[in-house]
């Protein structure tokens, strides 16, 4: 997926973004700087803070504050990273060493917690209370779909429906806020325009999600920058694995419940074998696709503008990506 041409749009305001989460990054403590700056080396697509980008441009929003709100946005991501990489034992992560590989669980989560209370500093200095609910309301149903995944680890008999709340809470919500707030900047008069938005955020990242499923197991882990199989290894029933014991043969069914609940690789090429022969990749790349029309759904009625034709080439390329 080559995301050039779509951050050609808002270069500047993007530059200005990263200009500001390096400025806020600082801090008196050495570790912190140290791992703020691996973190920002590390590279990453930094998609939500884009969707917030273009989400403020789209709405008619003119002003400067979408730098700061796209910021907070990444910040929050990073944390959950941070928090999920020692939850998850992940030791790799964009291609590098997770932080955790590097400095420890403890460094990793002290962190994480340093970039969430820098986040709320942030929050509190634009003064903004719609924006302040915005964000409050979403870190408490993110941290609610981290538990949800906890509880999900290693178990098979986990429902299509459970996982897409685990999705809708996890990772969606968060693309969600950054669209939602976004336009609030700019549509602030305009209740229709910030819910058709925050909609498409939600959808851009329920399919996101969900072709992330589909990468775990058809994917090349120099292009994913991380390990192949790692949902597996963990336990997580995904969407691929869901479907797979639903609708598989009995013999399918077993396999990939007992790798549910053992974890590991010991069977990885059987596995994606087995969910590829079953349907249940391409019915995740379908559901994909379903979320992907629901975005481009949402916003259809916003006004046409340079930004508004970039969110829907986002979410188009976002399908098709490889990584």
């Amino acid at each position: 997926m080559d995301f050039k041409a779509i951050y050609a749009v808002v270069e500047d305001d993007f530059a200005a973004v990263n200009q500001f989460i390096n400025h806020h990054l600082d801090s008196n403590v050495p570790l912190i700087r140290e791992v703020g700056d691996y973190i920002v080396q590390s590279g990453g697509k930094r998609l939500r803070p884009l969707v917030s980008i273009l989400c403020a441009r789209a709405s008619g929003y003119h002003g400067e504050r979408h730098v700061d709100v796209a910021a907070i946005i990444e910040f929050l991501h990073t944390a959950t990273l941070l928090h999920d990489d020692v939850v998850d034992e992940s030791n790799l992560r964009r291609g590098r060493p997770t932080v955790n590989a590097v400095w420890g669980n403890a460094a990793s989560v002290l962190v994480g917690d340093f970039l969430i209370s820098r986040a709320l500093q942030l929050m509190v200095a634009l003064k903004h209370p719609r924006l302040l609910d915005i964000f409050s309301q979403s870190t408490n149903t993110i941290s609610e779909g981290e538990v949800l995944q906890l509880i999900n680890v290693r178990d098979p008999n986990t429902s299509e429906e459970n996982y897409m709340r685990v999705i809708h809470h996890k990772t969606a919500k968060m693309f969600e806020s950054a669209a939602e707030t976004g336009a609030v900047l700019g549509a602030d008069d305009n209740t229709d325009f910030v819910e058709a938005f925050a909609a498409y955020g939600r959808h851009l990242g329920i399919a996101f999600q969900l072709i992330d499923d589909v990468l775990d197991y058809q994917g090349e882990a120099s292009e994913l920058g991380k390990n192949v199989g790692d949902d597996l290894a963990e336990g997580k029933p995904t969407l691929p694995l869901i479907y797979t014991i639903a609708n598989g043969s009995p013999e399918q069914a077993k396999l990939i419940k007992d790798a549910i609940r053992n974890g590991g690789l010991d069977h990885l090429q059987h596995i994606i074998e087995t969910v590829q022969a079953s349907g249940g990749l391409q019915y995740t790349v379908d559901k994909a696709a379903e979320h992907t029309r629901l975005a481009l759904d949402a916003i259809a009625a916003v006004p046409a503008s340079p930004y508004k034709e970039t969110l829907f080439t986002l979410a188009e390329e976002s399908l098709k990506r490889t990584y």
